[in-house]
């Protein structure tokens, strides 16, 4: 294939477009699947059970579907499955899943993830996220669509991160973060709610309305978090054009365990 340069090797074995295009000295395993449109950069290696959606930009130097740094791991074909139209820039770490977990690593569609993020084992990243230079995410995180994680973001493993959320540079993480919450420091507190993120999403005027009311009942009424839960299950009736954002509120906060809870 004349877009693969010739210093790269790619095992004949591998699955690539023939739109495809491999920089120089990329290695390219045989368990590889790379869908149409999508460029891998020069000095990149991509291995293990990877599979690559289309339109995809892989920048120079990136290590996609090692291993998990796990001492557990005994060589399962665990896999490391990435979507459509992501950019991935300079010297990113994504690892493949472990079989303690559901064995792959997944990242959805049309992320921006900037250089050295790390991904490691078991994280499941959504669609239209922004991860600043060197988040890192330890193993079994989960992030939602629209999150925006600030640079040198660090996630301890199991933390789940909510839709529409965002983290400010240098965040340390060591609970769940709520949808629409903004959230600072080492370890992070609640600060807001990412209400200018949400009004140049669309949201309407109610729905913003609805995401500050549950702010207040998280975060402003002193309340327990089974408090709040009901107290923002009652909004329903007040905000019915905001079902869905308190539906998914409710959805996430039920799965937050009593050990680890949500930043305060």
């Amino acid at each position: 294939m004349s877009n693969i340069h010739a210093t790269a090797v790619v095992s004949a074995s591998a699955e690539i477009d023939s739109t495809v295009t491999v920089g120089p000295y990329s290695v390219i395993g045989p368990h590889v699947k790379i869908g149409a449109g999508t460029t891998v950069g020069p000095h990149c290696v991509i291995e293990g059970h990877t599979t690559i959606g289309v339109d995809n930009r892989i920048f120079q130097f990136s290590s996609l579907g090692a291993i998990p740094q796990d001492k557990k791991y005994a060589g399962e074909p665990c896999e490391l499955v990435i979507g459509d139209r992501n950019t991935i820039r300079e010297f990113c770490t994504f690892n493949i899943g472990s079989p303690g977990d559901t064995g792959i690593t997944r990242v959805g569609n049309d992320n921006w993830l900037m250089a050295y993020v790390h991904l490691a084992h078991d994280c499941v990243v959504g669609n239209n996220t922004i991860f600043a230079n060197n988040s890192q995410l330890a193993g079994h995180v989960h992030v939602g669509d629209w999150a925006i994680l600030g640079g040198f973001t660090v996630v301890h493993q199991f933390v789940r991160i909510g839709a529409h959320s965002m983290t400010a540079m240098c965040t340390l993480l060591f609970a769940d973060v709520p949808p629409y919450v903004m959230c600072q420091g080492q370890p992070a507190h609640a600060r807001s709610m990412n209400y200018e993120g949400l009004r140049r999403r669309g949201f309407s005027a109610p729905r913003v309305g609805a995401v500050k009311a549950m702010h207040k009942a998280l975060y402003r009424d002193d309340l327990t978090l089974e408090a709040a839960r009901a107290r923002i299950a009652e909004l329903k009736d007040a905000h019915v054009e905001s079902e869905a954002d308190i539906e998914m509120m409710l959805a996430f906060l039920a799965q937050t365990s009593p050990q680890r809870g949500i930043v305060r």
